[in-house]
Parts: C-alpha cells; sequence; structure tokens
C-alpha cells in the first residue's frame, strides 16, 4: 500500500477549512471501509497547520480532561507529524470530545514500538482547539504552530488518527499502518504533506 500525499494549501484569513476537499480515514490494520466515517481537511494559516476533523459518532466516550491525560484510552482524533523523513522523530497531537488535549514528542530510532521513547512533558507553545459536539456526530479544529518542530514549509511526514469506543473499538486512519492489534505508531506508514509556500 503506497503512503498518500496531500498538498495543503495556505488559507488567507478569510477562508474556511470546511471549504476544502476532505481526506477520509480507514480501518487502521487494513485499510477497509470503517463502521463510522471521518473527514479530514488540512490547511496552514500564518506558520501554524490546521487540522479539522469532522466524525459521525453514535456515543460519545469521554471522562478526561486535563492535559497529557491518557485520551486514547477513550475517543479521541490524533495528528502525528514529523519534519524528517524518515520520521525517527515525531509529534503527537490529541483532542478529545471534551477538547483535552495532549501533546508529546516520540523518538523511534527503529521505527518500532518497542524501541520508541515518549516526551509527554514536550508541549506545543500555541496548540489550541476548539470542539464541537451534535446528535451522532463531533468535530475538532486542532491548530498546530510548526515552528516548535521544524520549517513550516516543504514536505513533512504525517498521519491523522482516530479512536472510537465502544461494544466494538474502531482505530482508522489517513495512512493505514497494517498493524494488528491496531497500532498507530507506525511511522513509515506515514503520509506526506506537501505544505504551500
Amino acid at each position: 500500500m503506497i503512503a498518500p500525499r496531500c498538498e495543503v494549501p495556505r488559507l488567507a484569513a478569510t477562508d474556511r477549512l470546511v471549504e476544502l476537499d476532505p481526506l477520509s480515514l480507514a480501518d487502521a490494520r487494513d485499510g477497509s471501509a470503517p463502521r463510522l466515517s471521518t473527514a479530514v481537511r488540512v490547511g496552514i494559516r500564518d506558520e501554524a497547520i490546521l487540522v479539522r476533523f469532522d466524525g459521525r459518532d453514535r456515543e460519545v466516550v469521554a471522562t478526561l480532561t486535563k492535559r497529557d491525560d491518557p485520551l486514547w484510552k477513550e475517543d479521541v482524533f490524533e495528528v502525528f507529524l514529523s519534519p524528517y523523513d524518515p520520521p525517527l522523530v515525531y509529534y503527537e497531537f490529541e483532542v478529545n470530545p471534551l477538547g483535552a488535549l495532549f501533546d508529546a514528542r516520540v523518538e523511534s530510532p527503529d521505527g518500532r514500538r518497542e524501541t520508541m521513547r515518549v516526551d509527554v512533558s514536550w508541549n506545543c507553545p500555541g496548540l489550541s482547539a476548539r470542539v464541537r459536539r451534535r446528535e451522532g456526530r463531533w468535530s475538532a479544529l486542532l491548530k498546530i504552530p510548526l515552528p516548535p518542530m521544524g520549517e513550516p514549509t516543504g514536505v513533512w511526514r504525517a498521519n491523522f488518527y482516530r479512536v472510537d469506543r465502544g461494544e466494538v473499538d474502531e482505530h482508522t486512519a489517513w495512512s493505514p499502518t497494517l498493524a494488528e492489534p491496531a497500532d498507530f505508531h507506525v511511522p513509515a506508514r506515514f503520509g506526506y504533506l506537501v505544505l504551500a509556500s
């Protein structure tokens, strides 16, 4: 399976992410169609990447409210970003339906979970999110400043994920990681974001 590529447009102050063509998430394990659809839209404004998730949801599972709580244990949208290729160092960002944020710097010298080191004490200055919940769905807009990680131009490696908890948990990804059980920490499977200059 070839890693996907996305041209990320530069947005003017009046441009809206919702007007961009969406990326879709597929089952993280095998790339099949998910039970719940999720659309992701990506743009650049100033020196920040904006990522909007819109996901169908039958029942929101969220209780965590503190910064850097283990949000992946409940419903969550996730962004992994790296200015490096190969992405042996990357950055993880998460937001849950209550608006709680998680961010960390990950070193993965072998590209495997067994040898990765996660620095949860790393915080991205200026990271923010807005969350909206409606009947049968929830949305989030993440604003992630790029300079704390690298130059806000060129080609970055990235992946977008969702965890939906329920009777049967669902793990979806823009670039399926093809891991069983589902595992998002497979940097070799990251896609490519071509950032407009």
